[in-house]
């Protein structure tokens, strides 16, 4: 069906969007802090999307799209990084209101450089493989400024709503990858994946969120400071 991805995309974020305007969490008060730090890494992550499919990283099955394209992508795959980031930021409002334990900032610090180990290691060792290198690379780079650097605290909650977040992220990209809608290149990544998903969407979800977390914290804080 045409609309299969753009239905996906829809039902990703319907329930965010209406969850929104819980009278405690109340997360459409916080819509303000997000569309900064998500059109600033949407078009970072778009720019790597747009060279991945030159590259013939990954192609977009014609048979469930609705054929409107933007530099090569589906509009739907445009539409993808502002669904998924903003429903995963509801996660992490959501865990922030309703759990008040998070992981201990020594295990979330043990954590990040676990995390540019394996990063750094993947790059080298898959340095011929560009979707492999490109995402563990970036992901390395980030934890770099954010642990080491910048010892953001917010790190020990993100943990938490990224493990949440891997529930719909296997439904999703579980749709996505055994349809096929999105159909990846094992030339260009590890070969090597948890049911039909490959190993790197992981951790390119993990940086993608990041980012987003990052932006939405910054903008939020220095709205904070400035009253």
């Amino acid at each position: 069906m045409k609309y299969t991805y753009l239905l996906i995309n829809l039902l990703t974020v319907i329930f965010p969007i209406a969850l929104s305007f819980d009278k405690r969490v109340q997360f459409y008060k916080s819509w303000r802090f997000i569309w900064p730090g998500m059109a600033i890494t949407g078009i970072m992550f778009l720019f790597w999307d747009v060279l991945f499919t030159i590259k013939g990283v990954w192609s977009f099955n014609d048979n469930y799209i609705i054929g409107i394209r933007l530099f090569q992508l589906p509009l739907e795959e445009i539409l993808f990084f502002l669904t998924v980031p903003f429903s995963c930021i509801f996660i992490y409002e959501c865990l922030n209101y309703y759990v008040k334990w998070q992981v201990p900032q020594r295990l979330s610090k043990s954590i990040s450089i676990i995390l540019m180990s394996v990063s750094l290691v993947l790059a080298i060792a898959f340095h011929n493989r560009l979707y492999t290198i490109v995402t563990f690379t970036l992901l390395y780079v980030l934890l770099g400024v954010l642990q080491s650097w910048l010892k953001s605290k917010w790190l020990s909650r993100f943990y938490m709503a990224f493990v949440v977040s891997l529930i719909p992220f296997y439904i999703v990209n579980g749709i996505l990858t055994s349809i096929p809608i999105v159909l990846y290149n094992n030339q260009q990544n590890m070969a090597f994946r948890i049911g039909t998903i490959p190993f790197e969407d992981h951790f390119y979800l993990m940086a993608l969120l990041m980012m987003n977390i990052a932006f939405f914290e910054y903008f939020r804080n220095k709205k904070l400071k400035a009253l």
